[in-house]
């Protein structure tokens, strides 16, 4: 009677890629042995695939190795029922992972057999013997990271680099760091520019703009920056955890040169972490988005001991132009207070409510719209973060996202006087969304921006600083006609040159036509006073 065909994989694996450029390497020998113990198995009905199983210059400790996930995936589909290994810690050197791969082979009826070690796992003895192995394995894997991680440490306590990535500004020569110059150069170049510029994002921008790029012929990423700019390696230092040593490669930056940078790099650090916790008093933080749905985040800037609060996009901050949506920058309380208004106005249309609490008695129903429509404080932070999903912003509308099922926890969790719980954003959406068609009209003081609803502006605004220019113009010719001069007008309004005066005298001589429109606030929305003079160079 024939014997049953016995369908055997041969698996190799090798932890390092040296050697494996040879015409017959450790991978071939391992193979070479398993495919002369399945040969001697033939009568037992074995036979070997033709498909091969190497893993070359990957780790026992993993399982993610290419040709061993190839090998798991045949088992699990049936085409294999021996894998023949050199020896067992070829196969992997982590008891916690032999467990996961005897499951494997169990649950598919599949067997492995060392042929150094003169076993298998098809019986109890075998099992026993592959745990003892196994452990062994690994002991001693622990105990040679253990040797490796003292010796990296003792090195590095001799000022020794102890290899990885190159840094910018030197080169690898007999396993030692060497100052390249030209290198070296654009390494004091950033440092020198930073302290300049102040600010990694800008830097970021100066170097895309003078197209200086990395090694690899990329440009810088903020993340690359920070780490160069905070490199002790710079200074001449070797640092290993919380220890800094004297290194043996020459430095390219002077120790004060860096504390400086170092100094910089902090404040900034405070400074943004201090905006990040000021987010937490911007209203819409985290909800609001352009039309290119990138996040506005909240900024601020400081003018004549003012502080003014905005939402910038994300795309602007990162200097990514072409992904700007048609709204960069909005001021926060503009948008904020036109937010909470819709808000408002919403919660309190008894039809829109009654659609969300329609599953309730009738009498819940009015306690719950009675409650929608009372609201103590509609620009009560825990209740927008928690009945708006999402804003989006654009040129001609503001388009909110409510959450049904978010409003319903509110009205009820204020019905049982409860305190209100700002959901998790990965939760179930139920949408509402309120679109509202706005117009945007940019005014010159300060880049400010004024909201005004769509039934807001049927009649059209004059732009009050427009208005306020053109009267000007005339004014001040008016006063150069009685005698005065320039320089008069300059002291009169407290200017520090006469370049303001100038710009405004040259608006009488605009035309007739946009003389007109910008006194009726007809003329085109995108013009402000800055506009307004350019065009009229």
């Amino acid at each position: 009677m024939d014997k049953k065909k016995v369908r055997c994989a041969i698996y190799t694996r090798k932890s390092s890629e040296e050697g494996l450029e040879q015409d017959f390497n450790s991978l071939d020998a391992q193979r070479e042995a398993c495919e002369a113990y399945i040969k001697s198995q033939m009568h037992e009905g074995w036979f070997l695939l033709d498909k091969q199983y190497n893993d070359g210059g990957f780790s026992g400790g993993t399982m993610e190795r290419p040709a061993f996930k190839e090998l798991l995936k045949d088992i699990e589909n049936d085409k294999i029922d021996i894998v023949v290994v050199y020896k067992v810690d070829r196969l992997t050197r982590s008891l916690m992972d032999f467990s996961k791969i005897i499951d494997v082979f169990d649950r598919h009826e599949t067997s492995f057999v060392s042929i150094t070690q003169q076993f298998n796992t098809t019986t109890s003895m075998g099992r026993l013997t592959l745990n003892i192995l196994l452990s062994f394995a690994q002991f001693e894997r622990e105990v040679t990271g253990e040797r490796i991680r003292d010796k990296i440490a003792a090195s590095k306590k001799k000022g020794m680099w102890m290899g990885g990535k190159v840094p910018l500004g030197y080169l690898k020569e007999d396993k030692k760091l060497v100052v390249h110059n030209e290198d070296a150069q654009k390494v004091q170049m950033l440092f020198d520019k930073y302290l300049e510029l102040k600010s990694v994002p800008k830097l970021m921008h100066y170097l895309k703009e003078n197209k200086i790029k990395t090694k690899t012929d990329k440009y810088f990423s903020k993340g690359q920056l920070y780490h160069l700019l905070a490199n002790k390696i710079y200074i001449g230092k070797i640092t290993h955890k919380d220890k800094v040593y004297d290194g043996e490669h020459e430095a390219i930056i002077c120790d004060d040169f860096f504390e400086k940078v170092q100094k910089l790099l902090y404040e900034n650090k405070v400074d943004k972490t201090c905006g990040v916790k000021s987010s937490s008093n911007s209203l819409l933080a985290g909800l609001i988005f352009d039309d290119k749905n990138n996040l506005m985040t909240p900024s601020h800037s400081n003018s004549h001991k003012r502080r003014y609060r905005y939402y910038i996009s994300t795309a602007l901050k990162n200097y990514n132009d072409n992904e700007v949506g048609t709204i960069s920058k909005i001021p926060a309380g503009e948008v904020e207070k036109f937010v909470v208004e819709t808000t408002k106005e919403f919660l309190q249309d008894k039809e829109q409510i009654q659609k969300i609490v329609s599953e309730y008695k009738i009498s819940k129903q009015n306690k719950l719209i009675y409650i929608a429509q009372n609201i103590q404080d509609y620009s009560e932070p825990k209740l927008i973060k928690t009945i708006i999903h999402k804003i989006m912003v654009s040129k001609n509308l503001i388009e909110i996202t409510y959450n049904e099922a978010s409003i319903k926890n509110v009205l009820n969790a204020l019905a049982n006087n409860q305190e209100i719980v700002v959901p998790d954003k990965n939760e179930e959406l139920t949408p509402i969304v309120i679109s509202k068609n706005i117009k945007i009209t940019q005014l010159s003081r300060n880049d400010n921006i004024l909201i005004l609803n769509a039934k807001e502006y049927d009649t059209p605004e004059p732009n009050p600083y427009l208005v306020n220019a053109i009267v000007k113009s005339f004014y001040y010719h008016k006063q150069i006609q009685s005698g005065k001069t320039i320089e008069d007008l300059q002291t009169e309004e407290g200017l520090k040159d006469s370049k303001y005066i100038r710009n405004i005298m040259n608006l009488k001589y605009i035309s007739p036509e946009l003389t007109e429109q910008i006194l009726n606030g007809t003329q085109a929305e995108e013009f402000s006073l800055k506009k307004l003079i350019t065009f009229n160079k």
